[in-house]
């Protein structure tokens, strides 16, 4: 069921190109100096940027916010501006193009309502299953709560994609528990995708960690972190790729976003999987 949802979403079933606008940094926060329409602006370029290129979807996220709050202490106003983006760049890009967001550090119920609002088709969320302690200090599993909320305003439609050992973290907690046993208590508690990282922003994730999830858990999963078109192809097991910092100049995540590397990428890509789909054919 989740495998087909993501197909039907993304358009294919393996490495589905998910490009990552940076929204700047949002009002109230520590590096703020644009207006809201500035904001609007910026991310909407990207995104018709991303769309012009191929990708198969768009992730807006308030990645210049830092240093991030937990998900409690979150503002209206982060929600607020994080909906005029969205709502921009949902109205930018194609209809048929799938747009997601993810609200720092931890706003998993915050992005459902924007998706809610925006007409958005999926969030990316933070400690969905077990504990960690992040940048921003220990965050608690918001499975019950978060699933809850989503139907309460009727947003089953939008999918929930969450780290699992993610990225800028300390898992000590759950030192016992592996990758796999981490995905599948997210499958366990109804997640519709699971997402793996390296260590940091921009650092590459574990290629066998990737093919030991992809064969014991039956949901989509993807790669959040330093895939490059250097290396992508030993990811190809990924449903779904998420790229931020390699799409951006000299593939540094805080950059203007470089239409070249994302065409180069996406084509890269495509012809990989038309490679895979006729090599597949031809052993049939």
């Amino acid at each position: 069921m989740a495998l087909a949802r993501f197909q039907q979403m993304f358009g294919c079933f393996k490495m589905a190109i998910i490009g990552m606008v940076h929204v700047r940094a949002l009002p109230g926060t520590p590096h703020s100096h644009h207006s809201i329409q500035e904001l609007i602006d910026f991310a909407s370029q990207e995104a018709e940027l991303y769309a012009a290129a191929g990708v198969d979807g768009i992730l807006v996220e308030n990645m210049h916010d830092i240093p991030y709050l937990q998900g409690a202490e979150l503002g209206p106003e982060v929600t607020a501006t994080m909906a005029r983006v969205c709502s921009a760049v949902k109205q930018i890009i194609p209809s048929s193009l799938p747009c997601g967001v993810q609200i720092l550090a931890g706003g998993n119920k915050e992005a459902l309502a924007v998706s809610k609002a925006c007409n958005l088709q999926f969030i990316r969320a933070e400690c969905f299953v077990f504990s960690h302690i992040a940048d921003e200090g220990l965050m608690n599993a918001s499975a019950g709560p978060l699933l809850r909320y989503r139907k309460m305003i009727e947003a089953d439609d939008v999918l929930v994609f969450t780290d699992i050992k993610k990225k800028h973290s300390a898992h000590s907690l759950t030192a016992d528990l592996d990758v796999v046993e981490m995905a599948k208590a997210a499958d366990f508690f109804s997640a519709d995708g699971v997402i793996l990282t390296g260590n940091a922003t921009g650092c590459e994730a574990d290629e066998n960690q990737l093919r030991n999830v992809v064969a014991q858990v039956s949901l989509p999963v993807l790669v959040g972190s330093g895939v490059t078109v250097d290396n992508v192809d030993k990811f190809s097991d990924a449903h779904g790729l998420i790229v931020g910092s390699h799409f951006k100049a000299d593939g540094r995540w805080n950059a203007e976003l470089d239409f070249n590397r994302v065409k180069i990428f996406v084509e890269h890509v495509q012809n990989f999987r038309a490679r895979t789909i006729s090599s597949d054919l031809h052993r049939k």
